[in-house]
């Protein structure tokens, strides 16, 4: 909603009742909130700072009247003009600096599994990126994928034994994890430890035939994360990982000790003092007893020539909340070392989902939910009643099927952990993706009936009904629920607004009639609905789901 501008027009507009300055007004307009059950105006007018006192019960009924009234006369207007940019024009955003930001989601650790953990870094990511591309900041999407370390060395040995390269080929995330499992069994032994070390330590020096073993590992895996992440409506900018900051880390590590701040361990290894009193009652780990490096020292490089390379105004990390202490730590020895930055690093944490199983049981893969959701949502359209002829089911579930996921794990706080529960998320009522996505194709095909003809000089004035006074007020209210979103970086505010116009537009729909009204109020309700569905389809992009136009 563009309140701020709302404001303006309404005070402008009651200048000439009152005979005062426009300026005059603009402070005594509020925005009242609306609910389901109660209409009200949904801007009101601190009538005792305008009229000085007087207590003119019939002058304040009036003035709301008439602030209520230009408010909603003029929300479908801006809506349908200012169309994807709708609400994030608003002057609530006026002063917010334009930034660049680099948004680190997803990351994968290749061989491992791709559960359910990277889903909900993915689309928390997709969605603080999306959110804040709408509101004109230039974005840089990194996937930073856990590709070196002691399991690599673990993992070729594993190869090596167990593997097979045909299934490298045909499936290597599956493959992958096999092998790993299979040589994780075998790990105890003190030869196969000794293997993994050497194999690691010849990866650390750059040597030909293991470089070349791993280089397969990660390009292979790559290739089927893209087509994963195609599924999820997901790209990066850039995928780089733990791999491109070995030899950064030494550096890191030297800078470490020539200030001073990198001490040795009775065993060897290299620490960082965290502690305020210098008694080390807080440390960081950054160096291995044989000087390689560990995951926070490649983070400190990662970090470094991110901010050489992009000039970032701010760097987001969305990983689950078992990492905070991690990036505290590394957010600390960035600022020990002299980076002032460092204050503009944010970790964006979240819960664990619990309960997520498949029909076949556990969940292992990422692509096993996505199929999963995508069956279930087939079987639910195909016993549908009111499922019309679609021209490709397959990608209509795909789409709805992703919404129910996404819209089941944003509705509360992201650091809560959730029940995950197949059933809520795919009810067709109720508070779901499913119910946006059916909302959304029942409005489209609405329009699609009434030959979707542009709408000219539509009487906005005829929609008196509440039904229709619920939708236009809820609709001003868009702006500042992405104002509140941008703050916090919590969906949970935008679903909810989208599920709340859902309900409302369902209503609408049930009671006022376009077919058999007469001309100018068919418009009218035509041009109401539009609005409704054009904002329901802004919001659902920005939380990462493609609006369905049939299902």
């Amino acid at each position: 909603m563009a309140a701020c501008s709302f404001r303006r027009t309404i005070a402008s507009q009651l200048s000439k009742v009152l005979d005062l300055p426009p300026e005059n007004l603009i402070k005594s307009i509020s925005a009242v909130p609306v609910s389901k059950n109660r209409h009200v105006a949904d801007f009101q007018l601190s009538i005792a700072s305008v009229t000085e006192g007087s207590s003119s019960d019939c002058l304040a009924q009036d003035l709301n009247l008439q602030a209520q009234k230009l408010a909603e006369r003029t929300v479908l207007q801006q809506v349908l003009k200012d169309g994807s940019e709708y609400g994030v024009k608003s002057e609530l955003f006026s002063t917010v600096p334009r930034q660049k930001a680099v948004i680190e989601f997803s990351s994968p650790n290749i061989a491992k599994k791709f559960h359910i953990g990277h889903l909900r870094s993915t689309i928390v990511g997709n969605f603080i990126a999306n959110l804040k591309v709408a509101l004109g900041h230039e974005v840089i999407r990194i996937n930073y994928l856990g590709d070196w370390g002691m399991q690599f060395g673990l993992l070729a040995v594993g190869f090596q034994r167990f593997g097979n390269k045909d299934k490298l080929k045909s499936s290597p995330l599956q493959h992958l994890f096999e092998v790993y499992v299979q040589i994780n069994k075998a790990a105890e032994d003190e030869n196969t430890k000794k293997l993994a070390k050497d194999f690691f330590r010849k990866l650390e020096e750059h040597d030909e035939q293991p470089l070349s073993l791993w280089k397969q590992f990660r390009d292979f895996s790559i290739e089927e994360y893209i087509r994963i992440y195609k599924r999820l409506g997901v790209h990066f900018d850039e995928y780089s990982g733990e791999s491109f900051y070995q030899e950064k880390s030494q550096e890191v590590l030297k800078i470490l000790e020539d200030k001073g701040l990198l001490q040795k361990t009775e065993k060897g290894t290299g620490i960082v003092d965290l502690s305020e009193k210098k008694d080390l009652s807080s440390f960081s780990t950054v160096m291995r007893s044989d000087g390689t490096s560990l995951y926070i020292t490649r983070d400190l490089a990662a970090a470094i020539d991110r901010m050489n390379k992009h000039s970032w105004d701010t760097m987001i990390y969305v990983t689950d909340k078992s990492q905070s202490n991690h990036f505290q730590h590394l957010f600390q020895i960035l600022k020990l070392m002299g980076y002032d930055w460092a204050e503009r690093c944010q970790h964006v944490s979240f819960g664990l989902v619990q309960g997520m199983k498949t029909r076949r049981g556990e969940v292992i893969f990422l692509e096993d939910v996505l199929n999963e959701v995508r069956s279930r949502m087939l079987q639910n359209m195909a016993s549908a009643k009111t499922t019309k002829e679609i021209e490709d089911p397959m990608e209509t579930a795909e789409k709805v099927g992703l919404a129910a996921l996404i819209v089941q794990d944003f509705r509360g706080l992201l650091s809560s952990d959730y029940q995950f529960s197949w059933d809520r998320a795919l009810q067709s009522r109720g508070d779901t993706g499913v119910f946006l996505q059916y909302t959304h194709a029942r409005l489209h095909s609405l329009e699609q009936m009434h030959g979707n003809e542009q709408l000219t000089d539509v009487n906005v004035a005829c929609l008196q009904e509440p039904s229709a006074i619920s939708v236009l007020q809820h609709l001003l209210r868009y702006d500042e629920v992405l104002y509140r979103s941008s703050q916090d970086l919590q969906p949970k505010h935008i679903v909810s607004y989208l599920l709340t116009l859902s309900h409302l537009a369902a209503v609408a729909h049930k009671t006022l009639p376009v077919k058999g009204s007469t001309p100018e109020l068919a418009q009218a309700r035509l041009r109401l609905f539009q609005a409704a569905r054009s904002v329901l389809a802004n919001g659902m992009k920005l939380l990462g789901i493609t609006p369905v136009t049939q299902m």
